[in-house]
């Protein structure tokens, strides 16, 4: 702790670099939507407080909701210096770093509280509204992308991992999204984050690839969606133009990675993803789908649905402008990522 002092703000990008622990004091309800990637949320008012005082504001003015809020949080200023004594020492950092919607009076007021408690307290310059503009920015750049394609079961996600243990500059946005993409894509992961704190963590990534000097940056080539997530449209926009490798595998292989992957899972979840492309497989390949389900003859389930899955992937193939193939049959994702380093396909 330190003695009570002058409270400073700070642009995002300062403000980034002061080690401390990073608070968000806003409603769990916003904070849910979207903040800083790493924040802590320890809220002044629940979502139906917020509410109350925002309403108060509206009919009452600005004095009676700052009346409001005092009267609501007061009671909790015991409690409330506690968890930021706590976070401090389970950080072993000796700043709190501060920020509301907009740099207002929730972030000033946490600020001044922990300030005459001898805290050194830092504030984030425009509130979460300044952190969000960085970040729709990150996509307005130019950026090294290049992609990594293939059919279902070729293991791209697994070849993204192993390049990354190899210090070469990956966005994996399946795993960003918690969300393969496909019907089965949501199946044993865990909930998805919002569309908006979607861009905030690839935003990050991004961040992270430029601080590196990435030469270039590998992703996935997905479409727009992952379940609820949308891939941010100018970043996909680059995605549409950038390079792809193209994985190869045999169909053997792409069985076993797809068996080892989902068979772990449910028969009822399993069959309720299948029955959500009922439709595009058609009745013959959804019962076969079905039956192969609950009986657990998980290649005979697989093979059902990778036809209708490969001639997606060829109907999308077929607009890549771009593109180079390479065999990795045979190959475990390890020596497959070394393969494809040594062919100066990455770096």
């Amino acid at each position: 702790m330190s003695g009570v002092g002058m409270i400073s703000s700070y642009s995002p990008n300062t403000f980034r670099n002061i080690d401390g622990v990073l608070i968000d004091v806003r409603s769990p309800k916003e904070y849910l939507q979207g903040h800083w990637p790493g924040a802590k949320n320890i809220p002044l008012f629940d979502n139906d407080e917020r509410a109350l005082i925002g309403t108060t504001y509206k009919k009452n003015g600005r004095e009676k909701a700052i009346l409001l809020g005092l009267k609501i949080i007061t009671p909790r200023l015991e409690e409330l210096k506690e968890l930021l004594k706590r976070e401090i020492i389970q950080s072993s950092k000796d700043t709190l770093k501060f920020y509301c919607w907009r740099g207002g009076l929730r972030s000033t007021s946490i600020a001044h509280f922990a300030n005459l408690l001898g805290f050194k307290v830092v504030l984030l310059d425009g509130g979460y509204k300044t952190y969000r503009t960085w970040s729709l920015k990150q996509f307005e750049k130019e950026w090294p992308l290049r992609l990594i394609g293939g059919r279902t079961g070729t293991g791209k996600t697994s070849l993204l991992q192993e390049l990354t243990k190899m210090k070469i500059s990956t966005i994996d946005l399946e795993g960003i999204a918690n969300h393969k993409g496909s019907s089965f894509g949501g199946i044993g992961l865990p909930p998805q984050p919002s569309c908006e704190q979607y861009e905030n963590l690839i935003a990050e990534e991004l961040f992270v690839a430029e601080k590196s000097l990435a030469k270039g940056i590998w992703l996935e080539a997905e479409s727009a969606n992952l379940g609820k997530c949308r891939i941010p449209n100018k970043l996909f926009i680059q995605m549409k133009n950038a390079p792809v490798l193209i994985i190869k595998r045999s169909k053997e292989e792409r069985v076993a990675i797809l068996v080892k992957e989902y068979s772990l899972h449910g028969k009822e979840k399993l069959k309720q993803a299948t029955l959500r492309i009922s439709k595009r497989l058609g009745p013959q390949r959804t019962n076969k789908a079905l039956e192969s389900i609950q009986n657990g003859l998980w290649e005979e389930a697989c093979l059902a649905m990778l036809d209708y899955y490969d001639k997606c992937y060829e109907y999308e193939l077929d607009k890549i402008a771009d593109k180079e193939t390479v065999n990795l049959s045979g190959l475990s994702p390890a020596a497959s990522a070394k393969l494809l380093i040594r062919k100066e396909h990455v770096y």
